[in-house]
């Protein structure tokens, strides 16, 4: 076992869930990935935790997160759990003090990297692909454990010098035409690089901060990311209470207070956009008047948007985005003969992402719709018990990503959602 956490916890969760679950297939796919994020994707090490995200030898800051967040659920039963979520914020912390522009990290400073890019790399990063959701995960991980579990021993000097670190840069991304930051890789997708040079595209002033990268790894096409914004907007007001709260430093509240602000009202400015007679909020923008009216699979996403803690699943401007999304006006989204939702650029037309699926359904108050998706995952996990990244919409057989933790917890965190036990 990769971790120190007592067995007794995960079984317990278990059978309550299998107990609770109307189809027998829910907890039986819960059973498989509740148990396998901890025992195939967590490396203890002397000082804290590595968590892999399954078929990749490297370390996320957004998948890590989201893998681990669910085992909040019995953080308070089991104080290994809990310090395993402490742990993995510790190693977090240090990996953004190391670079806050790099997405993926090795377990140790080996060298071993992705591809051979144009940026500035050093022996810890796997990829450093700026994205401006991977400082938002590890913020909200350390806030939902401290407020879950009343958790403070992750609130470091270093944890704090990781917020004003990532303060620095969101301030400093306002206005990228100032920033060092480049990124240039040859030979492969195009969605693997920035362009002008590894600038990106021009982008005007917002009071929104730039994201190189989506989620999806893939560049932005219009660099001033909604959701990515949405999320910061989200987390910024937790440091501010983190810094208030733990830190009593008024100041570094403030900061945090003022960014968040500039940042939504530039949401409010720019990234909401009137669609056959409705607001609804664009994927990209740049500032100069062009926007993309679409959304990703991969989380921060529109469709996430009440997930992430922005907004109400009524919000008026919510649901006609939400209405819009899973619709064929969103270039991607699928809908075959086994599944319908939404896919993404980064894998092939007609395959949908389970990952959206859930938040679908945690992005309802309706629990028949969670049925009916839980219904469809298990239906089309290609009798592995297992979540994939993407899975054709007409033959669930072909999927992309044997082994992807992220997706996993996801179904996890649905599931418990839906029976009420992480509320």
């Amino acid at each position: 076992m990769s971790a120190n956490y007592s067995k007794s916890v995960i079984e317990k969760i278990k059978k309550e869930v299998a107990e609770r679950s109307a189809n027998p297939r829910w907890s039986e796919v819960f059973s498989n990935c509740f148990d396998n994020t901890l025992e195939t994707t967590v490396r203890r090490t002397v000082d804290d935790i590595f968590v892999i995200t399954g078929d990749i030898p490297a370390m996320w800051l957004r998948d890590s997160s989201a893998q681990i967040k669910p085992y909040l659920a019995v953080a308070n039963e089991d104080e290994g759990i809990k310090q395993l979520i402490r742990s993995l914020v510790d190693r977090q912390v240090k990996c953004i003090l190391i670079d806050p522009y790099a997405n993926a990290f090795n377990e140790t400073e080996n060298g071993h990297c992705y591809h051979q890019d144009i940026t500035e790399m050093n022996g810890w990063i796997w990829e450093r692909k700026y994205e401006v959701d991977s400082l938002c995960y590890p913020v909200e991980l350390a806030y939902l454990l401290w407020k879950k579990t009343g958790e403070t021993g992750h609130f470091t000097n270093d944890f704090k010098h990781a917020l004003e670190t990532i303060i620095g840069v969101f301030r400093t991304e306002q206005q990228h035409e100032n920033s060092m930051y480049r990124f240039e890789r040859f030979g492969e997708r195009p969605e693997d690089t920035l362009s002008n040079n590894g600038l990106g595209e021009p982008c005007n002033y917002t009071g929104m901060t730039w994201s190189g990268f989506r989620p999806s790894d893939d560049s932005c096409t219009y660099n001033y990311l909604i959701p990515a914004n949405m999320f910061a907007v989200v987390i910024l007001g937790y440091m501010e209470a983190i810094s208030n709260e733990i830190y009593n430093d008024n100041l570094l509240a403030e900061k945090a207070n003022r960014l968040k602000k500039d940042i939504d009202q530039g949401i409010s400015q720019w990234g909401i956009v009137e669609h056959n007679g409705q607001k609804v909020y664009a994927y990209e923008v740049d500032g100069l008047g062009n926007y993309l009216l679409m959304d990703d699979a991969n989380v921060p996403s529109l469709l996430a948007a009440p997930y992430l803690g922005y907004c109400a699943f009524d919000d008026m401007i919510y649901q006609n985005t939400r209405a819009l999304i899973l619709s064929d006006e969103n270039p991607y989204y699928y809908e075959g003969i086994e599944l319908k939702g939404v896919g993404s650029e980064h894998t092939p037309k007609d395959y949908v992402w389970p990952i959206a699926l859930c938040i679908q359904g945690l992005t309802t108050d309706n629990q028949l719709e969670k049925a009916k998706l839980l219904d469809t995952l298990v239906k089309t996990d290609a009798n592995t018990n297992h979540m994939h990244e993407g899975i054709n919409v007409n033959d669930s057989s072909q999927y992309t990503r044997e082994w992807f933790s992220w997706a996993n917890m996801m179904f996890c965190e649905l599931l418990l959602d839906y029976l009420r036990i992480s509320k």
